[in-house]
């Protein structure tokens, strides 16, 4: 949209670079190009914009295919007014010279001509194929269709529009047609996905039952070497009694033979001993036969009295002291 703007009873215009403006005054055209600045007046001046930019137009538009399926088509045709004077003849770009604005829709005429000319293509092409050919080979015949058609379209340079590209984005069915066309491909992956899994548990179970069987092998080796030890401390035990009892026979033999030795020893000492004693007490005894009966008396009162206990005092009555000088005094008194 130009920009004006009023100044003393004038309007200056200032247009974009994008666009393409024309002016006539009284019927003769003054000024014609793009991004153009004038003053002008109002009450005589025509003023005309039009766009030279390259335009995107997204149209969708429904067809039907060969076995009667309704299906959606998204495009995007791509065009830009390669002449601007034929355009302004044939399409109203006039502007209101106070505001700026377009007084018609010239756009939407030019969006009407492009997509009713690339729906007529399409609607050609999509016809004579069936939906499943359409949907899987259907955007590129359909691409080239409208290219051709819009490329061969009488109008479109009448009116100075150039077609720059055509892009088909997306021919896609009914959603229950969609669903349906879903179903045998959604199927094959969920049979896919549970082959998938059935493999993957079955290597599981494999791998499971693997070390299951590696589990019972290391329980068997090691209740087969618990085994061996079982028998190896038997045998070390059984060793070690023998050498114990071995060793406690040569221990109690060698006791034994100490035992003998010492009561010989000890019987040989009784018997020298016994013989030493009996010697000493027949010599005593032929001592003291020939000794005379008062010294035996005298050795056996001394005797008796190393074998007393110690006396303090003694108290001897007139009776006992007079009886016993009498036995002294009186020859052979020991004897009596």
């Amino acid at each position: 949209m130009a920009d004006i703007t009023r100044r003393f009873g004038r309007r200056h215009l200032r247009s974009a670079p994008t666009a393409h403006v024309r002016h006539h005054r009284r019927g003769k055209l003054v000024h014609d190009g793009t991004g153009l600045s004038f003053w002008f007046r109002a009450l005589t001046a025509a003023l005309s914009e039009v766009p030279v930019d390259d335009r995107e137009l997204a149209m969708a538009f429904h067809a039907r295919t060969a076995d009667f399926q309704d299906v959606t088509v998204q495009s995007t045709v791509t065009y830009r007014i390669s002449e601007p004077a034929t355009a302004a003849a044939r399409i109203d770009f006039s502007i209101d010279p106070d505001t700026g604005a377009w007084r018609g829709a010239p756009l939407e005429q030019i969006a009407t001509l492009l997509t009713e000319t690339a729906q007529q293509h399409a609607l050609d092409v999509l016809a004579r194929t069936p939906l499943s050919a359409a949907l899987a080979d259907g955007v590129a015949s359909v691409r080239e269709r409208i290219s051709e058609g819009l490329g061969a379209e009488p109008r479109l340079p009448a009116t100075g529009i150039e077609v720059v590209a055509v892009r088909v984005v997306a021919i896609r069915p009914e959603p229950e047609v969609e669903r349906a066309l879903r179903t045998p491909a959604r199927e094959q992956i969920q049979q896919e996905a549970d082959r998938a899994t059935y493999e993957r548990r079955a290597v599981a179970v494999e791998r499971e039952r693997t070390i299951a069987e590696n589990e019972l092998a290391s329980r068997i080796e090691l209740a087969r070497r618990e085994e061996r030890l079982v028998e190896q401390h038997g045998t070390n035990a059984r060793r070690e009694a023998e050498e114990s009892a071995a060793a406690d026979a040569i221990r109690a033999e060698a006791e034994a033979l100490r035992t003998v030795r010492l009561a010989r020893a000890g019987a040989e000492a009784a018997r020298e001993t016994g013989e030493a004693r009996a010697a000493a007490q027949s010599a005593w005894l032929r001592v003291h036969a020939e000794v005379e009966a008062a010294t035996l008396h005298a050795l056996a009162a001394t005797r008796l009295a190393e074998n007393l206990p110690r006396v303090e005092s003694v108290t001897l009555s007139p009776d006992v002291l007079t009886g016993l000088l009498a036995r002294l005094g009186r020859p052979g008194g020991d004897e009596a």
